[in-house]
């Protein structure tokens, strides 16, 4: 009997271990495969989605459709330099918050944006890198002036994407309190960008 991608992944390391591209581009061939990326990005784009629309069902249906859409236009994922497929799922994620968004405020439907999985071009790509090198020198700047025990939170929330709960058992803390610590974090980094 021939063994699945799974079973020979699984002898050779752990399939938490696999890189998420090499997951999507298996799953074309073995569908039950593509459930360990849904595993990975439930909770994150979930919480991404709740930042646009606020109602969890509301939020749970779009994270549904963005994994369809990512499952359906896994073809049109190219990995390129700093462009990760984590990336490509919360740009996917976030139109589609968009789009309901804008569907729920208008009451109108706006078809989907096909610009999502198209390959950017190198001039595209080039603008992305230089706006993303601007952004990250200037969060950076911006973070070294957060107090360490507010910015520590405020980093495995935000950009390490951690739950509550791991970062509260890290940190050794109550979850009310890494609340707490966030929302200071957050009040003074806008103090900051604002004043800059």
């Amino acid at each position: 009997m021939k063994k699945s991608y799974l079973d020979e992944a699984e002898e050779q390391k752990d399939p938490d271990d696999l890189k998420d591209e090499e997951i999507l581009r298996v799953a074309q061939d073995e569908p039950a495969v593509f459930e360990m990326l849904v595993e990975r990005y439930r909770q994150p784009l979930m919480r991404a989605a709740l930042r646009v629309v606020k109602g969890r069902e509301e939020a749970e249906d779009i994270v549904q459709e963005t994994f369809v859409k990512i499952y359906k236009n896994a073809h049109q994922f190219q990995k390129l330099e700093g462009i990760e497929f984590k990336s490509w799922a919360y740009k996917v994620a976030i139109n589609t918050a968009i789009t309901h968004y804008r569907k729920l405020k208008r009451g109108e439907f706006l078809s989907e944006d096909p610009s999502v999985f198209e390959k950017p071009s190198e001039e595209q790509f080039d603008v992305y890198m230089h706006e993303r090198a601007d952004a990250k020198s200037a969060i950076a700047e911006t973070m070294a002036h957060v107090p360490q025990h507010l910015r520590s939170a405020l980093e495995a929330y935000y950009f390490e994407d951690k739950s509550y709960q791991t970062i509260a058992h890290e940190h050794d803390i109550s979850i009310p309190t890494l609340k707490m610590r966030l929302f200071r974090a957050k009040r003074i980094f806008k103090k900051l960008s604002d004043a800059s």
